[in-house]
């Protein structure tokens, strides 16, 4: 696979690892740990076997062993003592070092085996959290510093939402067992990310509400249809890019004027531009920080 990334610079190794340049250069001199090769302007680069040994010889350091006794262990042998360690915390490092391997390599049977030995474990809902968000900031990091292309992101990203989805299904035909109010979840027009959405979505049935998920891009005059749905409709939308900031009050006067023209409902609001927002003298409107404060409301 031709596209594959195979040299990484140390700044690269830097983000991919959490490890300061400075640090990666004395763990080379002191402990020979890893064995870069050099551009003809004496640049160092490393390979994806340096990248690899990094990640594991980093988890290693942030499980408490000494970098001095690491060093002295042959490459089987560290692979050992990462697969030997068990608590929650280093599972959770271990599995995001392998989903950030499989990203690199385009490797969707390293994603696969990591993720059903998570399964075997935890629940959905547990990897969702506690892995799958972490670990997708952080590739939204390497991203932004160009340690990794679009084409990464876009990998990883529709294996995660593949797993949502099918969880989502699992989920779907059972029977609601709280009518006090539905949800409608959507996304404003030209705004496309969508995971965050469909998590909620994920979590509004398995508290065992009926949600409809009607995705990204949809104008305002397209949701009073939904009204007819149920006598208690919360409308439910992420805000990552749009509306811009300088849109972001007259899109929610928008919605008071056009959706709840004739029935008030409820419209809860979070994503990061939700930051920007004044507070709201609507009673109806909620803006949430986090997924997590949105859930804890059901």
């Amino acid at each position: 696979m031709n596209n594959i990334k195979q040299v990484f610079s140390i700044k690269d190794l830097e983000n991919l690892c959490g490890v300061k340049a400075h640090t990666i250069r004395i763990w080379e001199k002191r402990y020979n740990l890893l064995s870069p090769d050099r551009t003809e302007t004496n640049i160092r680069t490393y390979n994806l076997k340096n990248l690899q040994r990094l990640l594991n010889v980093t988890y290693l350091v942030n499980s408490g062993y000494k970098i001095s006794r690491i060093s002295k262990l042959s490459e089987d042998e560290i692979n050992d003592y990462v697969k030997g360690i068990v608590s929650d915390s280093s599972t959770k490092n271990q599995a995001i070092n392998s989903f950030k391997i499989a990203m690199l390599n385009y490797d969707l049977t390293l994603f696969s085996v990591t993720y059903d030995k998570l399964e075997r474990k935890k629940s959905f809902r547990s990897i969702f959290i506690d892995i799958f968000i972490p670990l997708l900031k952080e590739i939204g990091l390497l991203w932004q510093t160009d340690t990794i292309s679009p084409s990464h992101e876009h990998f990883i990203t529709n294996l995660v939402k593949q797993k949502l989805l099918l969880n989502i299904e699992k989920l779907q035909y059972n029977k609601n067992t709280k009518t006090d109010k539905a949800f409608v979840l959507f996304l404003p027009e030209n705004e496309i990310h969508e995971l965050g959405l469909l998590y909620i979505h994920y979590e509004t049935l398995l508290h065992g509400y009926k949600s409809i998920y009607l995705g990204s891009s949809i104008p305002l005059d397209n949701l009073p249809s939904a009204l007819s749905f149920h006598e208690k409709i919360v409308f439910v939308s992420y805000f990552t890019i749009k509306p811009e900031k300088e849109h972001l009050d007259t899109y929610m006067q928008d919605f008071e004027s056009i959706v709840c023209r004739d029935k008030q409902s409820d419209f809860w609001v979070l994503g990061k531009q939700v930051m920007h927002l004044p507070t709201s003298s609507q009673s109806n409107h909620r803006y949430f920080e986090s997924i997590s404060s949105l859930i804890s409301e059901f």
